[in-house]
């Protein structure tokens, strides 16, 4: 199995779990062209490989795979494409990033030393890490880690930006409430509120928080809006894995997605921009706060990341 099926088997696992779908949904190569933004024939390499992890299952004679199980049941550590090993190694490599024991330009000799995996294990690990917005492929076997959020001072420039883009977007004469959207978005958060919170992985948890501002920004009707909270979300992605870790913490502010969405399912979009405004400035101000705690109980970090950000 090539690693742009396991990369795209990622990708559709974080949209099954986004969607909520329950076991015996039908996914179709069709239906998923649209979302993976590719030809049907790795689609249905990834599909092949989601097979063979018992995730999804073929019912004759219709064409295409169903899903095994709910997506609350597809617990990260389990039923991942990589897991175990290549989880443990995305994990370690995005932590060892961001406390500053990397360089800018990594070797994959170097990695794979570091990970313990094999070139074609870690390359899978390296190719999950490109398609996230935080490494890009360079010459002679060698990965480059991109500009993202990794610290306080940043994490607080992304928020202050988020509080003015996205409030702004549902007020935007383009702005169309989809109720089949937001009733999907509703069903995610009712179910993590309800205790998924406290059984999803880590970058579970992002891709059901990362969906929901998505989404949001999507009904907004301006492409470029979609764009940049999409470009935040990447940005963000491994400081996120490492602020989130008080899981109470995640499901109030899953309550206050759904406070958002009830505004939005009665047609107030200016209480819910305001309600959205609020929870961005909350959560901005609680994930730096978080951010500068770890900072003081690891002091080196910040030398060593100004040093490693140096371009070679």
């Amino acid at each position: 199995m090539g690693s742009l099926h396991v990369l795209l088997a990622h990708r559709v696992l974080d949209h099954i779990r986004a969607e909520g779908w329950t076991a015996g949904h039908h996914l179709t190569e069709q239906s998923l062209e649209p979302v993976l933004g590719t030809s049907r024939s790795p689609i249905r390499g990834a599909l092949a490989h989601l097979a063979a992890q018992g995730i999804l299952v073929p019912r004759p004679p219709r064409r295409g795979l169903f899903l095994a199980r709910d997506a609350t049941e597809l617990a990260l550590e389990r039923h991942r494409p990589d897991a175990p090993a290549e989880e443990r190694a995305y994990l370690a490599l995005a932590r060892a990033r961001l406390a500053g024991e990397l360089p800018a330009v990594l070797s994959e000799n170097e990695a794979m030393r570091r990970t313990g995996l094999a070139r074609d294990a870690l390359r899978r690990v390296l190719a999950r890490a490109a398609q996230e917005g935080w490494i890009e492929q360079r010459p002679s076997r060698r990965w480059s880690f991109l500009p993202m959020i990794d610290g306080p001072e940043a994490c607080a420039e992304s928020y202050t930006l988020r509080a003015v883009l996205e409030p702004a977007a549902l007020n935007l004469p383009g702005f169309a409430p989809d109720p089949a959207v937001l009733a999907r978005l509703r069903a995610q958060q009712e179910a993590l509120v309800g205790g998924a919170v406290f059984r999803a992985g880590d970058a579970e948890l992002f891709a059901a928080n990362s969906t929901f501002h998505e989404s949001l920004a999507a009904l907004s009707g301006n492409r470029f809006v979609l764009q940049m909270v999409v470009r935040q979300n990447q940005l963000r992605r491994l400081v996120e894995y490492r602020a989130i870790l008080d899981r109470e913490r995640v499901r109030h502010q899953c309550v206050e997605h759904l406070a958002i969405l009830q505004r939005l399912q009665e047609g107030a979009s200016g209480a819910a921009a305001e309600l959205l405004a609020s929870h961005l400035a909350q959560a901005g101000a609680e994930k730096v706060r978080l951010l500068r705690r770890a900072e003081r109980a690891s002091p080196n970090q910040i030398n060593k990341n100004r040093t490693h950000k140096e371009t070679p």
